[in-house]
């Protein structure tokens, strides 16, 4: 029985730097897109199995997959993995105690409604592209009261998916949120995997399948209006000064703590070569765009909240145009901004801007033709950079103008 075990010495399977590193990173939420067999389910495996040892007696950690019996895998893994003086198994209610108390749930996701109302110290969230959202809605309210740990792993399937999402908005550092990539290459320089293996997937899938299961690439699926491939040949290192026009895109509080005010400046090859993005009160916003933009001419959203804003900049020295953002106005700067991204006619620098780019979407609807980040996900970037990119036809040499 478990309870006769007084002492025993643990010592963690090795893991190759890259998986441990994306596995056991400190950010409460990791969010992890990768390969087939790069190692991110026996990771996890250690990962969740280390938190239940450092719990007490009748704590519960939750494996969740998108199904029972793809549950069950794990389930036995584990049970494989594990001494077997050291933990119960109930076959039941698949669950493994260890020695300790605490509980090792194995759960499917294909009935969110049943995952509800348990307190989880720690959760894995197994092949999670293929799971409903309703089942990620379940398990962050268990881990609510114990403000547990969460591990979201899964190949690449596609970009309309909210674990896609998820990605994204960890990759742009949202708060508590880290965001890795275990591809292929990783495993086989690891020894995990053998690089025979990978040639002959290449050889026998199809290009889009093999990028999404072993490069962790999401297909594009025309939604995008830029074209990722497109805005891959425009990524280049930050442009030198200085700017010729500025583009500024206010935070407006429409999703508390996530908004971001962004101002990207372009030189007169049209490179970015100013990027800042923060989150501060109205007056500092006022003080920073003055004290970056200068005398470049800049244009700025003016969109509700934002109207007033940019009175008080026009009221100081610089150059300050509002833009009103309308359906029909965004549609009109976001079809310049992609013209010049499919001519590479514009550069910019990778990280959060390429992100964004990547992500934004366009929709056919009653009225016209909708542009916008998918929900959950921020275009402020894009809308900064569609600004710069709009101004930049009309910039010339820096003019100072003061309005008393």
């Amino acid at each position: 029985m478990t309870t006769a075990i007084k002492e025993a010495v643990y010592t963690r399977p090795w893991l190759y730097p890259k998986q441990h590193d994306a596995i056991f990173d400190p950010a409460r939420y990791s969010v992890i897109e990768a390969s087939t067999k790069s190692g991110k389910t026996v990771g996890c495996i250690v990962w969740i199995t280390e938190q239940a040892m450092q719990g007490k007696a009748g704590w519960n950690y939750w494996w969740v997959a998108p199904i029972y019996p793809q549950a069950k895998i794990a389930f036995r893994r584990l049970k494989r993995a594990l001494p077997q003086e050291l933990y119960e198994a109930n076959e039941t209610e698949l669950t493994i105690t260890l020695a300790n108390g605490t509980i090792i749930w194995f759960k499917g996701a294909d009935n969110p409604d049943s995952l509800y109302g348990e307190d989880v110290y720690a959760a894995v969230l197994d092949e999670a592209t293929r799971m409903k959202e309703e089942a990620w809605f379940a398990v962050r309210t268990t881990l609510t009261a114990t403000r547990g740990p969460v591990r979201i792993i899964s190949n690449v399937k596609g970009r309309r998916n909210w674990a896609y999402r998820m990605a994204r908005r960890a990759e742009a550092k949202d708060p508590n949120m880290a965001y890795h990539k275990l591809i292929c290459h990783d495993a086989v320089e690891a020894g995990v995997l053998s690089e025979e293996e990978v040639l002959d997937a290449q050889r026998q899938l199809p290009k889009d399948v093999f990028e999404e299961l072993y490069l962790a690439k999401a297909t594009e699926d025309g939604s995008n209006p830029f074209g990722l491939h497109a805005i891959a040949e425009c990524v280049a290192p930050l442009g030198e000064g200085p700017a010729v026009a500025w583009g500024w895109d206010l935070a407006r509080g429409k999703k508390a703590g996530s908004d971001w005010t962004v101002g990207i400046g372009l030189n007169k090859d049209r490179a970015v070569c100013g990027f800042d993005r923060f989150q501060a009160p109205w007056n500092q916003q006022i003080e920073r765009i003055r004290w970056l933009t200068g005398i470049v001419p800049a244009l700025v959203d003016a969109t509700g909240v934002g109207d007033p804003i940019v009175e008080e900049l026009q009221r100081g020295p610089g150059n300050y145009e509002g833009f009103n953002f309308t359906s029909q106005s965004k549609q009109q700067i976001m079809e310049g901004l992609a013209l010049v991204i499919q001519r590479s006619d514009i550069r910019f620098p990778d990280g959060v801007i390429v992100v964004e780019l990547e992500t934004f979407e366009y929709e056919y609807t009653r009225t016209g033709v909708r542009y916008s980040a998918p929900e959950g996900l921020n275009d402020d970037c894009v809308c900064g950079l569609a600004l710069g990119n709009h101004h930049f036809r009309d910039s010339g040499p820096p003019r100072l103008r003061y309005v008393g």
